[in-house]
Parts: structure tokens; C-alpha cells; sequence
């Protein structure tokens, strides 16, 4: 395949819903000239009225200036049909998810415009390879996945399809850039990379209260307070609306052949059924009222702090932080080698559950609650506590009011392997792993796709090495050990760089680049 000099400076868009429309909204900013065309001729009109107000929006506020945004608008204008797209030196599709009908769409886009134009899908789930197997010259199919609403959702992957010239796809990753865009580059798999990667906060925080663990707003503050996420899971699904995100995830897991680290939710199917789809039809996880989520009030931490606490000594550095809140609270530290008969027992597992490690030690269950280290306790604005199906309502209480003593709110969940973030973080990173394992794309790519696409604090490979991947590898074998679920095995990315006490963010030394020749 001879590769091509692909120079792109008038673009045509088909399909001028809220994907269609945001791109041309960056486009013609950019000073390149745009063609839209719709099957319905109306939608062309309602885009440009759309565009023109956008435009005189932004001058108003100061964030555009006259003439630019005039020249803008000269940019963009209507096509009456497919044929008028015949000068266009990139065609971007924004129309139905349907693979037949993206496919008839190339296949006549082939018969007017030239050699040398692009054709781009702004698909979110179907196959780059797929679509370009319905035209002649599928070397000029690349991916374009622009994130919704596009001009503030500033990263787009280009993918590229297995009989796609990269200089196609280097011309888009230009094009991004001029456009304001950050650009990252992708093999053609499922997801690509950030709906892939996202599979890990969706599909376990799903997983937790499926299995009774914690309601969704307890979730939603773990993740968010404790772990440090600007969403919570469910947050975040009634944001994106379930008839978008459930059938993404169905799509997903059916083309990695039934993957069970991407194994759905009946939870989010029987919502998605009975018109639960989140903010847009005012009812989802939350319910909203004049567009504001409403959500349940958190009851008061008791009152009555335990006489004495024990603290395991299975992870030292855990119980260092914990027996630093006791002494803060002015309770009493049990220091002996097996907990006195009136003591409070705290345990803090790693990836085990509460029953666990309450089994592990030979602990009086009943007395038994663990509290999540993963993240530091003291400073925290959340913290978690975990209970076994034998602790007392006075053993949880005692807890749950040494631990809120400083005033930090606390969650009390049931027993639950990896309690809620560890488990949630540690499927983030692991699928993360994976992602850079099958070398889908670069780390470096991995972790900005993630960042910018998801709003992550981290990346997922840059969020394993901060809470450290060893740690994570515990988290992972521990539940896989107790669940033998193999979503949870760990990923040769993950296993490796741990052992090896390597960055996840690092390639492999023998592909990196350097100048000193053995």
C-alpha cells in the first residue's frame, strides 16, 4: 500500500445531530470550510440557525471575537446532496450506530469524491475494519471519535482500521490539533480506548450493588469523596443516559466474545426498559427536580466510642494509620497479641472481605469490622467501613463513631471483597493494563484518552503507580482468590511491571527508543 499525501482543508459532514454540529462547530473556528449534509434538508437549515447562535453566544460573552466568529460562519454551509461533497478533502459520518447503513454511506461517498479525500467514522462501538470492508479502497477509512458535547470535550481518537493507510490517520491527528484538539491513536478494538477503559468504573460499581453491598448514592460518595472521582458510577450513567450507555456496554462485551471483566448489568437492563435513563427523562439512579439531583440524606454517626480497640497486624502500614485515629480519638489501644474479650476488632484486608480476614486470624467475627486503607485515612473526606454477616449493630456502631469521632462522614457497607473503592480502582487500572498489554495504544495515550474522555484524576496506568502496583496485584489476587471470578485476574501488564517494580506507564526497555547502540 502506497501511502498518500492527504491534505485536508474542506470537510464534509453527514448527519447534523449534536455530534455533527460540535464538529463543525471546531471546524470552522479552525478556518476550514464545511459542508453539511443531512437526509433530512431541514436539519441542514436547523445546524447553520444552531451554529449562528453558538457563535453570537460566545461574542457576547466575550469568549469570541466579532470577526472571527463571522468568518466562522461564512465557513460553513449546506448541502442539498451527497454529490455536493464531491470537493471535499475529508467526509466525517455522524449518523445512526448501524453498521449496514455507515457502510452503504462509504460506499456511495466513494463514487464522488476523489482519491485523495478521507472518509471518517465518528463511531463510539462498531469496527473501523468492518466499515471500510464495504469500499473499494478501505485505506482511506480511518476512525474519528469525538466525546459529547465536542467543543468542550477536548480529545478524540483516531483508529486505525487494518487496511487503513496511517497517513490517513496522521492527517487527522493534524487536523485535531489545529482544531484545538488533543488527539490519541488507536487500534481498531472495541471501545478503543475510552469506552473501553470506562468499563471498569460502570461495570463494577454495577457489580457492588448488585451484590447488596452499598445503595448507589453510597457508591457514588465512596468514589467521589474517598477515591477522589469527579463522578461516582451512577452519577455518571445518569449523565450519559442508560439507552446510550447499556447497549455500549452490551456491544462491548459481545465483541470481546463474552470477556467477563465486561460482563453487563441486568440492573442497567431492566432500567434501560422501563425508561429509567437518568437525567434527560428526570428519573434514573437519582431522581431530578427543575434539572437538580436529589439525593437521599446520610443518617447521623452514633454516639458511644468502644473502651478499647485491636487492630491487626496483617498489613503494618494500615494499621499505623488507623492506630493514629484511635489515639486522636482518645480510646484506649489494645496491644495485645490476640484481641481481650470486650475489645473492638478492626482488621484492614486488602481485596479480602471482612470474613476473610476475620477467618484467617481466628477473630471473634462478631467484633470484627475493617476499614479501607487504600487511600490515607487521616485527611480523608470519606472514609469506609465493612462489616461480616456476624458483627453486632454494637460493634458496627462503636465503629462508625471512632472512625466519624474527627468529624469525616463515613460509610458503612456490607461485606464485600475489595470493599468498594479498592475494588473499583483496582478494575479501573487492571483494564487499563490490559488495554496497554494488547497494545491497543501507547501508555502515554492510555492515560491522556482516560483522563480527558472520562475526567479521571489519573489516568489508569499513572493511578496504579501512585497507589502502587504492587498493592493493586494484592487487591486483584486477593479477590480473585476468593471469588475465583476471572474478572479479576490480574493483567500480564499489571503482574510483571509489580513484580519487576517498573512504572505501568513504561514500554517494554527493548521498544523504547535510544540513542546508544550495543
Amino acid at each position: 500500500m502506497n501511502s498518500r499525501n492527504f491534505s485536508i482543508e474542506t470537510i464534509g459532514i453527514v448527519g447534523t445531530g449534536a455530534m455533527g454540529r460540535g464538529i463543525a462547530q471546531i471546524a470552522a473556528l479552525a478556518g476550514l470550510t464545511v459542508r453539511l449534509f443531512d437526509t433530512n434538508p431541514a436539519a441542514v437549515g436547523a445546524a447553520r440557525d444552531y451554529l449562528a447562535e453558538t457563535f453570537a453566544r460566545l461574542t457576547a460573552k466575550g469568549k469570541l471575537d466579532e470577526a472571527r466568529s463571522l468568518a466562522a460562519l461564512a465557513n460553513v454551509s449546506g448541502a442539498q446532496t451527497i454529490a455536493e461533497l464531491t470537493g471535499c478533502d475529508l467526509v466525517v459520518e455522524a449518523i445512526v450506530e448501524k453498521l449496514d447503513v455507515k457502510q452503504a454511506l462509504f460506499r456511495e461517498l466513494e463514487t464522488v469524491v476523489s482519491g485523495r479525500c478521507v472518509l471518517a467514522s465518528n463511531t463510539s462501538s462498531l469496527s473501523i475494519t468492518a466499515i471500510a470492508a464495504g469500499c473499494i479502497d478501505p485505506s482511506r477509512v480511518v476512525g474519528y471519535h469525538f466525546f459529547n458535547p465536542v467543543p468542550l470535550m477536548k480529545v478524540v481518537e483516531v483508529i486505525d482500521g487494518l487496511r487503513g493507510d496511517p497517513a490517513a490517520g496522521d492527517a487527522l491527528m493534524d487536523l485535531a490539533r489545529r482544531m484545538g484538539h488533543t488527539p490519541v491513536r488507536a487500534k481498531d478494538m472495541p471501545g478503543f480506548i475510552v469506552n473501553h477503559a470506562g468499563r471498569g468504573m460502570n461495570t463494577e460499581g454495577l457489580r457492588v450493588a448488585g451484590e447488596g453491598v452499598a445503595s448507589f448514592a453510597d457508591i457514588d460518595r465512596i468514589m467521589r469523596e474517598q477515591a477522589g472521582f469527579r463522578l461516582g458510577p451512577f452519577e455518571l450513567l445518569d449523565l450519559t443516559a442508560l439507552d446510550v450507555s447499556h447497549p455500549v456496554m452490551e456491544s462491548i462485551y459481545h465483541q470481546f466474545y463474552e470477556e467477563s471483566r465486561f460482563t453487563p448489568s441486568p440492573i442497567t437492563g431492566t432500567r434501560l426498559k422501563g425508561g429509567l435513563l437518568g437525567r434527560k427523562t428526570g428519573e434514573g439512579f437519582y431522581r431530578y427536580v427543575d434539572g437538580k439531583q436529589q439525593v437521599p440524606a446520610e443518617p447521623s454517626a452514633p454516639t458511644g466510642l468502644p473502651r478499647s480497640v485491636w487492630v491487626s497486624q496483617r498489613y503494618p502500614q494500615a494499621r499505623e494509620a488507623v492506630v493514629e485515629l484511635i489515639g486522636k480519638a482518645g480510646v484506649k489501644l489494645d496491644d495485645g497479641a490476640a484481641p481481650a474479650p470486650d475489645s473492638l476488632i478492626v482488621v484492614t484486608p486488602f481485596g479480602h472481605d471482612a470474613t476473610t480476614a476475620a477467618v484467617d486470624e481466628a477473630l471473634d467475627a462478631s467484633r470484627v469490622v475493617a476499614i479501607d486503607a487504600l487511600f490515607p485515612l487521616t485527611g480523608a473526606a470519606r472514609r469506609t467501613l465493612m462489616t461480616t454477616p456476624a458483627t453486632t449493630r454494637a460493634a458496627r456502631d462503636a465503629a462508625h463513631a471512632l472512625f466519624a469521632a474527627d468529624g469525616v462522614p463515613v460509610t458503612v457497607i456490607r461485606d464485600s471483597t475489595g470493599f468498594v473503592a479498592q475494588r473499583v480502582v483496582a478494575t479501573i487500572v487492571n483494564i487499563g493494563c490490559d488495554i496497554a498489554q494488547k497494545q491497543i495504544a501507547t501508555p502515554a495515550d492510555i492515560d491522556l484518552a482516560v483522563t480527558l474522555g472520562l475526567g479521571y484524576p489519573r489516568g489508569p496506568l499513572a493511578l496504579g503507580d501512585a497507589l502502587g502496583a504492587p498493592l493493586i496485584l494484592t487487591i486483584l489476587r486477593n479477590m480473585f482468590s476468593v471469588l475465583g471470578d476471572p474478572r479479576y485476574r490480574p493483567s500480564p501488564w499489571l503482574a510483571r511491571r509489580a513484580q519487576l517494580g517498573l512504572s505501568l506507564t513504561q514500554p517494554d526497555a527493548a521498544d523504547i527508543h535510544t540513542e546508544t547502540q550495543p
